[in-house]
């Protein structure tokens, strides 16, 4: 079911009113967060996707960040996925996927000769399966081996963001004090869904999931990249 509007701002127009209403849907969610943390993080971002129902009330955000870096002398641009909340009774709706690749449409169009990536830290794996929907080839995965240049890129970044939190053995964010981590009620995967490759490799990978370890993620935002139904919205908005 579509009954959301999805909406596309720069995190400086936020007021202190809309910031709040996100932080109260967040730890409706997760534990080990406090507001100072979470807004600290939220004005580091660019921009944030807000997800309303039909009576304007938030049901949904994800922030997002631009960083421009070099490898192997070649300049290169990624897009780091901050928080993302939906409410339980929106799951399944694609308004923010859409509204998502239509802003990295933008981006990408802002400087199309220059490599974007989506830069995507997971603490679970409802968020991890995102990255096969929009993808072609995104790392890791069980599917085939992380090639050894595309690992530089992505140890690259978690170490300029995370420093000595990330792991690079692991590929995982650590933190000796949890920054945020799912509820337990949320935090449960159902032993069905344990089953699909996805999600039992993305469990075996970040165990320490639920105490709010993350998962360094990496795949290229580009055409050739994108699926169908992501690449739709991504080439409409670069025209």
């Amino acid at each position: 079911m579509d009954l959301l509007n999805a909406e596309t701002r720069t995190v400086s127009s936020l007021s202190s009113s809309e910031a709040f209403a996100m932080f109260e849907l967040y730890k409706r969610y997760y534990d080990a967060c406090d507001q100072a943390r979470f807004e600290a993080d939220l004005n580091g971002k660019d921009y944030v996707v807000l997800l309303k129902d039909v009576e304007g009330i938030f049901r949904g955000f994800s922030t997002l960040a631009v960083y421009r870096f070099e490898y192997e002398g070649t300049p290169r641009r990624a897009l780091y996925s901050g928080d993302t909340v939906i409410h339980h009774d929106y799951w399944g709706s694609q308004a923010l996927p859409l509204a998502w690749c239509q802003l990295a449409g933008r981006i990408k169009a802002e400087d199309p000769d220059i490599p974007l990536y989506w830069f995507l830290i997971v603490k679970g794996h409802r968020t991890y399966r995102y990255l096969s929907v929009f993808s072609r080839r995104f790392y890791p995965t069980w599917r085939y081996a992380t090639p050894a240049d595309t690992q530089a890129i992505m140890d690259h970044l978690a170490r300029e963001k995370f420093g000595e939190h990330y792991n690079a053995q692991r590929g995982v964010i650590h933190f000796d004090r949890s920054h945020g981590h799912l509820k337990p009620d949320w935090a449960v995967v159902p032993s069905h869904l344990q089953r699909k490759p996805d999600v039992n490799f993305f469990l075996q990978r970040n165990p320490g999931y639920a105490h709010g370890d993350e998962l360094v993620c990496l795949t290229e935002l580009c055409a050739e990249n994108l699926r169908s139904h992501a690449l739709r919205a991504f080439q409409a908005a670069m025209t």
